[in-house]
């Protein structure tokens, strides 16, 4: 069973974590959760992401699912990690592998 966690509170870590993903690097909703100490909370990530308040300058375009594909109805999404030089696989996921911040060497 989940306890319960304070929105506000949570919303903000998940603000101050996306705030740090570097230009042409992108995580997952999961990711950010665990680095969070909170895996379970993925979706609650995302969550927060659609509910950024308009007066902070995030970079949400990069965060992406697990398997790098991007969120739906948001055809900005792909622009702006192509001009960061993030490159697409065929099946239009972003290459985990390679543009994956790896946020514990950090």
């Amino acid at each position: 069973m989940k306890k319960t966690i304070d929105k506000d509170e949570f919303f903000n870590e998940v603000y101050a974590v996306v705030a740090e993903i570097p230009s042409g690097k992108v995580i997952s909703y999961g990711e950010i959760a665990l680095l969070m100490g909170k895996p379970q909370y993925s979706r609650m990530v995302g969550r927060a992401l659609s509910n950024v308040p308009s007066q902070l300058t995030l970079p949400c375009h990069r965060v992406v699912n697990s398997q790098g594909r991007l969120a739906p109805g948001w055809p900005e999404q792909k622009a702006l990690l192509t001009e960061e030089g993030v490159e697409f696989k065929q099946n239009g996921e972003v290459n985990m592998k390679k543009y994956r911040w790896n946020w514990q060497e950090v």
